[in-house]
């Protein structure tokens, strides 16, 4: 029971460096994937930045004119971002950048890492409650072995130099 609560307190210190380290770790990765991008829905990369802009409400790394940065944009030279940065209430958005107020200002490293952070906690609390319950377990374990040293009913029974 010890060793559980020790491995489970290791995993929240595990965790909690882990929160710090996340968001150098996220910069560097989405900073790749947006360069991989190709604006096509039939690779890996182009899906998942779509869809975290469509899911986030975001546009580009820290806002959307991070997109004139990457090679999709310049391979295009149609002046414009991915329509997964258009807000959803504007009609005939084309993601243009000459009308900013139809995309999304806010980029999306910032929401990531918070989503991620958010996750993070969940997982600490829940490692602190397991830790809690364990050390709730050895506290009772105590409590009863004391009890059992002062009780003469908790004898130990001794066969030949051995316990039974």
């Amino acid at each position: 029971m010890g060793q559980c609560g020790i491995t489970s307190s290791k995993t929240v210190l595990v965790f909690l460096n882990l929160i710090f380290w996340v968001e150098d770790e996220v910069n560097h990765s989405i900073q790749k994937v947006y360069d991989e991008y190709n604006g096509t829905n039939t690779d890996a990369p182009s899906r998942a930045i779509d869809y975290v802009q469509r899911q986030l409400h975001c546009c580009g790394i820290t806002n959307y004119s991070d997109w004139k940065n990457t090679r999709w944009f310049n391979e295009s030279r149609n002046n414009s971002v991915p329509l997964s940065c258009c807000k959803p209430n504007v009609n005939n958005c084309t993601g243009s950048l000459s009308r900013p107020g139809d995309l999304y200002p806010e980029g999306c490293e910032a929401l990531v890492v918070k989503k991620l952070k958010e996750i993070m906690m969940y997982v600490i609390w829940a490692a602190l409650t397991f830790a809690a319950i364990q050390m709730l377990g050895m506290l009772c374990a105590c409590v009863v072995l004391c009890r059992r040293s002062r009780d003469p009913a908790y004898e130990l029974l001794i066969t030949g130099g051995t316990y039974a």
